[in-house]
């Protein structure tokens, strides 16, 4: 792993960036998995003032040796390895909202950097990469030329599946490891060899613009990652002399415990650890004994207990991490602005507006609609309902009662939404 990871660093070729203390203004949005964060942060990173990754930070700590199977057993992380390598990845990866295309030739070096995460044992053989980059110039380079001739903007979407389409042609069943249902269906389970990035993947955005050196004093750097509740200080590490402010979202139990099942039984999704790595095998009951990777693949968040969890039941599992997660972030003591997933879906302007209020900035348009993010099914009210004998057996618990007060849920179902 560690020869693929210089491998993959090395044609990633990622520009020395030594901003870190130039930053002055950091949000982290602070959460539990499957809690609706990355479509809160997909609408909060749309502000012109904001400045944020496609995905998540996680690729980047693997690249720059931190992590499970680095310097923890665990995603609890206390302090960082090759701290300015794991900064320049960020800063490379960030992008700031913009009306008009980024131009060809960085679209074409973020494609071609984040599917080297993506796909890593397949890109870094020298032919499929040298593919890769015809297939990147011939599809980005005839979109770029029909962006600047047509009278309406190209549609975002149809050019991100005409770009998978001619890297993958051949193997169409990879495109189902992306995120928003762009693949055949295959439901062919992920099996790579190597990961770094944790699928579905994110696609990189067109109408967004490289991060600039101003950047790092002009725009609050934003962040989402739902194993960041186990990293208290990680943000002033990375960035010293910024202010760090922190937004705890959070979702009540049913909700996410039913999201997390559906994503553990997922065939394309939420790969998080091989924990072959470990020479460890997994017996979750209803996880283990049904899946073909149910033995080795620990999906979303590794809280520091996870070893416990290694038999239990999925529902279990899966009410640990959401148990794990919200009490790690209440623990740390940081200030944070506290807002529930479910008031953003009913009035996302209001929540926006506080959003926003707490980091200062001026208010953000509300897109027509919002997107949909990271979904296992279509979205809709009462999902957890598929479930109910396995919830309703869950809420007899003491401490699920106990810490769905503390963040101020009722215990009624015809609340959860």
């Amino acid at each position: 792993m560690k020869a693929l990871l210089q491998s993959v660093a090395a044609l990633r070729a990622v520009p020395s960036a030594p901003w870190r203390g130039a930053v002055q203004r950091v949000a982290v949005i602070l959460t539990s998995s499957r809690s609706g964060s990355s479509l809160f942060k997909s609408v909060l990173a749309g502000h012109p003032a904001i400045a944020s990754l496609d995905g998540e930070a996680e690729p980047f700590l693997a690249l720059s040796g931190n992590g499970f199977g680095f310097n923890s057993d665990s995603d609890a992380l206390r302090s960082l390895n090759d701290i300015d390598a794991l900064a320049d990845n960020i800063f490379d990866g960030l992008t700031v909202a913009d009306a008009h295309w980024a131009p060809l030739p960085e679209l074409t070096a973020r494609w071609r950097r984040r599917l080297l995460l993506q796909f890593p044992t397949l890109f870094s053989v020298p032919e499929e990469y040298q593919r890769m980059l015809r297939a990147l110039d011939e599809v980005l380079g005839h979109a770029s030329m029909r962006e600047r001739e047509a009278s309406q903007p190209l549609d975002e979407q149809e050019v991100q599946r005409q770009v998978l389409a001619a890297l993958f042609w051949r193997e169409p069943w990879r495109v189902d490891y992306y995120d928003g249902h762009l693949g055949p269906g295959a439901n062919k389970y992920f099996d790579e060899a190597a990961k770094i990035e944790e699928p579905p993947f994110v696609l990189p955005r067109l109408r967004r613009r490289r991060f600039a050196a101003a950047d790092a004093q002009d725009k609050v750097l934003l962040f989402k990652t739902p194993s960041d509740a186990y990293r208290p200080g990680l943000y002033e590490q990375l960035f010293p002399q910024a202010a760090v402010r922190y937004i705890h979202l959070t979702r009540g139990y049913a909700q996410c415990v039913n999201g997390l099942m559906d994503g553990w039984l997922s065939p394309t999704g939420f790969f998080a650890h091989d924990l072959r790595r470990a020479g460890v095998s997994l017996d979750i009951a209803g996880y283990s004994d049904q899946l073909p990777f149910g033995r080795h693949w620990w999906k979303f968040d590794l809280p520091p207990d996870w070893h416990a969890l290694s038999a239990c039941s999925l529902e279990q599992v899966c009410l640990a991490q959401w148990l794990a997660s919200h009490r790690a972030i209440i623990a740390s003591g940081v200030p944070a602005l506290r807002l529930a997933f479910e008031d953003f879906m009913a009035d996302p302007a209001a929540i926006m507006e506080r959003a926003t209020r707490w980091l200062e900035l001026p208010p953000l348009p509300m897109p027509p609609a919002l997107p949909v993010t990271m979904a296992t099914e279509t979205p809709g009210a009462g999902r957890w309902r598929k479930r109910r004998p396995q919830l309703r057996e869950l809420a007899a618990q003491p401490e699920v009662s106990s810490l769905m007060d503390e963040l101020g849920y009722r215990m009624e179902p015809e609340d959860w939404q």
